[in-house]
């Protein structure tokens, strides 16, 4: 029998994230600072809301671009958040998380051989799906010295005629790095200076301490040269309800929202009513939970610098991002051996790219006295290799 499986599909390697937490399951007392997953319930007035819209029977598929007083509420939402406003009919898709919206995006607009800029370190599907779509990923690498930040000169240095979009990250996945205004201003100069299409994803865009967040769409320009994915997954502690929006030039979203009819045909009914119910309610839980996670960034990170992990300050997000060159090994080593005598799971940097090499990524969307145990655990551990 010939061999059916495509050879973009075959060349992919598999999660790096994964094969750690799929090792975890099988232990006990694992403490887990890899998955990036909130570990809040969502909050009570949007669990009503979709209880509410289960017993009344909202079971049945909605328009392909999400119900419309859900896009509507959702125009007015980001417009309170960035000043910027997106028309409910062109302009907004309601999508499967970030993770379809993304698909979805790089479908859109790659024909075979065309090139994405993607720096890294950088969420895990980000090349994967890039290739999925047929085109090129072309990875820029970052430093803890640049806080991570991705310079327009570095992105400058790999353009080629080829070159048709810039997929970008911030706050970031796994450095937890957030952009200057200023760099992104040159990022977003560049992108014009050569006529190319910006995917931002600010799924992290309300998990940001002391910083502000810059919406990519609202530099000079930039607002039909974007595509903004995000949603609620994080903010709101919804991973599994499966919610995410893409907003962005008319075009781009009209096509985007052929590929979702054919594949998808709408995001589920249940998280759609629910957000819709709740979105403006859920605001103090919201602020709460983003408290809890800056009092947990703290803690991890004086903690990791106390023990001689080098850790640059994260802005967003939930990741803590620090190097291990002092314990003298390899980060996919060191991930295994804590694992497996301590108990600690984290995820091997090399895993976000090659400017991951050399670090991990710590999670702390887990309880403030679990991430105390596991930086006591790590002491041991260190202590215990020198």
């Amino acid at each position: 029998m010939r061999d059916f499986i495509a050879q973009r599909v075959r060349a992919i390697p598999p999660s790096g994230i994964r094969r750690f937490f799929d090792i975890a399951a099988t232990m006990d007392d694992v403490i887990s600072l890899g998955i990036g997953e909130p570990d809040f319930v969502t909050p009570p007035a949007l669990l009503q809301a979709g209880i509410q819209s289960l017993q009344r029977g909202s079971t049945h598929y909605t328009s392909n671009s999400g119900i419309y007083e859900l896009r509507v509420a959702l125009s007015g939402y980001i417009a309170r958040l960035y000043g910027i406003e997106y028309h409910p009919e062109r302009e907004l898709l309601i999508t499967v998380g970030v993770s379809e919206a993304l698909y979805l995006a790089l479908n859109a607009i790659l024909d075979p051989g065309d090139e994405v800029i993607v720096p890294e370190p950088c969420f895990v599907a980000y090349m994967p799906e890039v290739t999925l779509a047929h085109g090129v990923p072309v990875p820029i690498p970052t430093y803890a010295a640049d806080g991570f930040q991705v310079t327009a000169e570095r992105i400058a240095e790999k353009i080629t005629p080829r070159t048709k979009a810039i997929l970008i990250g911030y706050p970031n996945n796994p450095t937890g790095a957030v952009m200057s205004r200023e760099r992104l201003l040159e990022i977003a100069q560049l992108a014009e200076k050569h006529d190319l299409l910006v995917i931002s994803d600010e799924i992290y865009d309300r998990l940001v301490y002391g910083v502000p967040h810059t919406q990519f769409a609202t530099l000079p320009n930039m607002r039909e040269r974007t595509v903004v994915l995000s949603g609620f997954s994080k903010s709101h502690a919804m991973t599994g309800w499966r919610i995410g929006y893409a907003a962005g030039n008319a075009e781009v979203i009209g096509m985007m929202r052929k590929i979702h009819q054919y594949t998808i045909m709408s995001a589920p009914t249940t998280a759609q009513e629910a957000l819709l119910a709740a979105l403006e309610q859920s605001e103090p839980d919201v602020e709460a939970m983003r408290e809890e996670y800056d009092r947990r960034r703290k803690l991890i990170v004086s903690g990791f610098n106390a023990l001689g992990l080098t850790c640059f300050e994260p802005r967003g997000a939930f990741y803590a991002f620090p190097s291990i060159a002092i314990s003298g090994m390899d980060e996919n080593t060191f991930a295994e051996r804590l694992l497996q005598e301590e108990r600690v799971a984290m995820v091997p940097g090399s895993a976000f790219g090659a400017s991951g090499v050399g670090f991990v990524r710590a999670s702390y969307a887990t309880a403030y006295e679990k991430i105390e145990e596991a930086l006591e655990r790590l002491a041991r551990f260190l202590q215990r290799h020198g």
